[in-house]
């Protein structure tokens, strides 16, 4: 069998502020919650209605404590990362999350980036690699 890629990459807002926990093993683990909306065509009223899907989205180490310091909710990110999917079992019932291990996030856009902007030479416009972090 060949390899494979398992890559994700999303453009959406933060539906809340980032939750920093650390781990048992003394590793920071920031989850956050992005939504991402599309639109979907609805048969009965004949027209496109947007639909919000949210996605669970982790950062690990030194990168996850500092963005648990600049990330609020409403935020417009763009994260890159992959998919790893993950089994516990409630009520006797095993149940499945499937998170984002994100790699690199981007600010692209809300107030936040037109605060750092001015400090950045030539930039024009808040462009994902302007604001990596």
């Amino acid at each position: 069998m060949g390899e494979g890629m398992n890559r994700v990459t999303l453009l959406g807002n933060l539906g809340q502020d980032a939750e920093l926990r650390v781990a048992g093993s003394g590793v920071a683990v920031l989850h956050l919650r992005l939504a991402t909306n599309e639109p979907r065509w609805d048969r009965d009223a004949q027209k496109e209605t947007p639909h919000t899907e949210w996605h669970d989205v982790v950062f690990f180490g030194a990168r996850a404590e500092g963005l648990s310091k600049v990330l609020k909710q409403g935020d417009a990110l763009l994260v890159e990362g992959s998919l790893r999917t993950s089994s516990y079992e409630k009520d006797g019932v095993k149940k499945y999350r499937t998170e984002v291990y994100a790699r690199d996030v981007y600010f692209t856009g809300k107030r936040r980036t037109d605060a750092i902007r001015p400090t950045l030479p030539g930039v024009q416009s808040a462009a994902p690699a302007d604001l990596r972090f």
